[in-house]
């Protein structure tokens, strides 16, 4: 009678034993496979953007004895993001365009904001981490021509100047809000029409390219960095810097273009909106351009 009790609880004791495992393996996998179908949602194509029309106007009649000048202005702006990924590869995809206009009175209308900027970033993963190999080319140009505020006289254009860089490197992605690529072998062109070119002083370059010439040739090296996080609830700050020095000239001065976009929402179709660049090119001048535009305006994300 013991050894049939003792048979019935040893057969009891593995059964149960057995059944825990197979119970905790089925867990497992059915944790692993969640883990998979969560993984797999930030697959794919994902595509975000903003467009937003600002609109600034101030008003003073000849009695107003504060001082004052009054003036009218608009800007419309486009960021649209393209973001393709796979467990072993990303591409992301940026497009930016910005148009704006001013008015004072008794002056002619003037530009306040004009570029077009294409950014495309291959990465392939490094085994699990967040490394990637990558390959980039970014492109910058404006759309309206460009003149000088003491003379008058044009000194851009659409294409004039264009800049176009490409170049391999190493690429780290946290997430699509936050990423550094490097890239130490970067080609850049410059391209600008001989209209600007033409018979300019020995000496003088236009945006860097020699006299009689429409291009300048640079290698050297690329850092681009993108961070994009929420201040407070519907307030957003999206930074977005890129670094550059040419080996073959003064690789000491160190190109860099700064931008910051400041998006506060009020409700789905309206918002106050900040935009502020900071670029230095002693190619182009040699000083610190900045140009900054705060508004409240129409907005719509798609």
């Amino acid at each position: 009678m013991k050894k049939i009790l003792l048979t019935i609880s040893l057969v009891f004791t593995i059964s149960t034993l057995s059944a825990q495992s197979n119970e905790k393996l089925a867990l497992e996998k059915s944790q692993a496979a969640a883990t998979k179908a969560v993984d797999t949602t930030k697959l794919g194509w994902k595509k975000t953007g903003n467009f937003v029309f600002l609109f600034n106007q101030s008003a003073f009649n000849n009695e107003w004895l504060g001082g004052g000048t009054s003036n009218i202005a608009g800007n419309i702006g486009l960021n649209y993001d393209a973001n393709y990924s796979t467990r072993t590869s990303i591409w992301d995809n940026k497009f930016i365009a910005a148009y704006g206009l001013t008015k004072l009175k008794d002056q002619d209308v003037t530009k306040s904001d004009d570029r077009i900027e294409i950014t495309s970033l291959y990465g392939k993963r490094v085994g699990q981490s967040n490394w990637y190999y990558s390959g980039f080319l970014n492109f910058k140009t404006q759309m309206d021509s460009g003149f000088d505020k003491a003379t008058g006289t044009k000194i851009s254009h659409f294409f004039s100047p264009a800049y176009l860089q490409v170049g391999p490197g190493m690429l780290w992605k946290k997430s699509d809000n936050l990423k550094v690529n490097f890239a130490p072998a970067t080609s850049r062109l410059i391209f600008v029409h001989k209209e600007f070119t033409a018979g300019l002083p020995s000496g003088v370059t236009y945006f860097g390219v020699e006299a009689n010439e429409t291009m300048r040739f640079e290698f050297g090296a690329a850092v681009s960095a993108y961070y994009k996080f929420k201040i407070m609830e519907n307030v957003s700050w999206e930074n977005i810097l890129n670094l550059y020095s040419n080996y073959l000239d003064k690789p000491q001065n160190v190109d860099v273009d700064y931008q910051a976009n400041i998006v506060m929402k009020i409700n789905k179709y309206m918002s106050a909106n900040i935009s502020l660049q900071a670029i230095y090119d002693d190619n182009a001048v040699k000083a610190v351009q900045v140009r900054q535009v705060f508004g409240l305006g129409v907005n719509y994300g798609f």
